[in-house]
C-alpha cells in the first residue's frame, strides 16, 4: 500500500455518547417540570384573561383600545355603559419611555463605576447594596421616590418649561408640576435602575480580561479599553436589563397612580399635571366596579399582558441580534 492512499483513507465517524448520572437526570427532570410548569401557568393566566374579557372585546371592539371614555353609569343610568383605555395605554407607553430615559444612562454610568472605578475595598460592598436595592419591593421604592424626586422633577419641569416650552411636549396649559407624565417617569426611573444596573454590571463583570489588557498594552487608557471592548461586549445585556427594566416600569402601579391626575383625554405634553397608565386604573376602579366593568378591567389587563409580552420578545430578538454581532 502506498503511503498516499494511507494519507487519503478517511477515518470512521465515530459516535459520541453521553452518560447522565442518577443526580444529573433528576436535576434535569425538575428543571425541565419548572419550566413548563411555569410556561402552564403563564398559558393559564393568558387563557382567564381572555376568557373574562371577551364580552367586553365583542361589545366596544377595536374603540376599547382607541376610546377615550370609561363610565359605567353608576350615577345616570341614562348614559350608555362605555369602557375604552386608549389614553391610560398612551400614558404607559410615554411615562414608561421618560423612564427609561432616566433609567438607562444611570444604570450604565453606575454599573462602569462599580466594576471598574470603584475602589476594591468598598466593591464587595457596592455589589451587595446594589443587589439588596433590586429586591426591594416596587411599594417601598414607589413611596420613597416620590418623597425623594418630587421636589427635584418641580425645578428640572419648570426649567424645561421655561427654555423649551416652545416644543409640544414642554408645554403646558396650567403650572401644575407636581403631578406630572415626567414626575411618575422618573419615580419609575428610580425603581428600574437598580435591577437595570445589577444586571449590567454582572454582564460587564464578564468580559474577557485579556481584551481589556490588549487595549492597555497598545497604550489605551481605561476609558478607551472600556470604548473599545466592554461596551460592545455588554450590549446585549445592558438591553436585556433595560428591557426587563421596561417590563417592570410598564404594570407599576403604585408611583403612577399617587403621582398622576387620572385624566381620560389623550395628552402628549409630559409636564401637564394628568396622565395615567394601564396599571393605576385597574387599581383606582376596581374596588368600587359593577361586574361588566370588573370584565373591562380584566381586558385591560390583557392589553398589558400582551403588550409586555410583546416588550420581552423585541428585548430577546435585539439580545440575539446584538449578541450574534458580538460573536462575529
Amino acid at each position: 500500500m502506498r503511503v498516499s492512499d494511507v494519507l487519503m483513507e478517511v477515518p470512521e465517524k465515530r459516535e459520541m455518547h453521553v452518560t447522565y448520572s442518577r443526580a444529573d437526570r433528576i436535576f434535569r427532570r425538575i428543571v425541565t417540570a419548572g419550566a413548563l410548569t411555569s410556561l402552564i401557568i403563564l398559558g393559564l393566566i393568558a387563557l382567564f384573561l381572555v376568557l373574562r374579557s371577551a364580552e367586553v372585546f365583542r361589545t366596544f371592539g377595536v374603540t376599547y383600545i382607541t376610546g377615550t371614555e370609561w363610565n359605567n353609569a353608576a350615577f345616570d343610568p341614562t348614559i350608555p355603559v362605555e369602557f375604552s383605555i386608549g389614553p391610560m395605554l398612551v400614558g404607559t407607553i410615554v411615562v414608561s419611555l421618560i423612564a427609561m430615559v432616566v433609567a438607562v444612562p444611570l444604570s450604565i454610568g453606575g454599573a462602569l463605576f462599580i466594576e471598574f472605578y470603584a475602589p476594591r475595598s468598598i466593591y464587595k460592598t457596592l455589589v451587595s447594596l446594589l443587589d439588596l436595592a433590586a429586591a426591594i419591593p416596587s411599594l417601598v421604592f414607589g413611596l420613597w421616590g416620590i418623597q425623594v424626586f418630587t421636589n427635584i422633577g418641580i425645578r428640572w419641569s419648570n426649567f424645561l418649561n421655561d427654555w423649551f416650552g416652545w416644543i409640544p411636549i414642554f408645554s403646558v396649559e396650567f403650572e401644575n408640576f407636581g403631578r406630572s407624565p415626567f414626575i411618575a417617569g422618573i419615580v419609575l426611573g428610580s425603581m428600574v435602575v437598580p435591577i437595570t444596573t445589577s444586571v449590567a454590571r454582572e454582564v460587564y463583570s464578564r468580559t474577557p480580561r485579556d481584551l481589556i489588557d490588549t487595549c492597555y498594552a497598545l497604550g489605551s487608557s481605561k476609558w478607551g479599553a472600556i470604548r473599545a471592548v466592554v461596551l460592545p461586549f455588554g450590549k446585549s445585556g445592558v438591553i436585556g436589563g433595560a428591557m426587563l427594566g421596561l417590563g417592570r416600569a410598564l404594570g407599576e402601579t403604585v408611583a403612577v397612580f399617587l403621582v398622576l391626575n387620572l385624566s381620560f383625554r389623550y395628552t402628549y405634553r409630559i409636564l401637564d399635571s394628568e396622565g395615567g397608565n394601564v396599571a393605576s386604573i385597574i387599581a383606582s376602579k376596581f374596588g368600587e366596579a359593577t361586574d361588566f366593568e370588573i370584565q373591562a378591567l380584566i381586558a385591560a389587563g390583557l392589553v398589558l399582558f400582551v403588550l409586555t409580552l410583546m416588550v420581552n420578545m423585541a428585548a430577546s430578538a435585539i439580545v440575539q441580534r446584538s449578541a450574534g454581532k458580538v460573536n462575529r
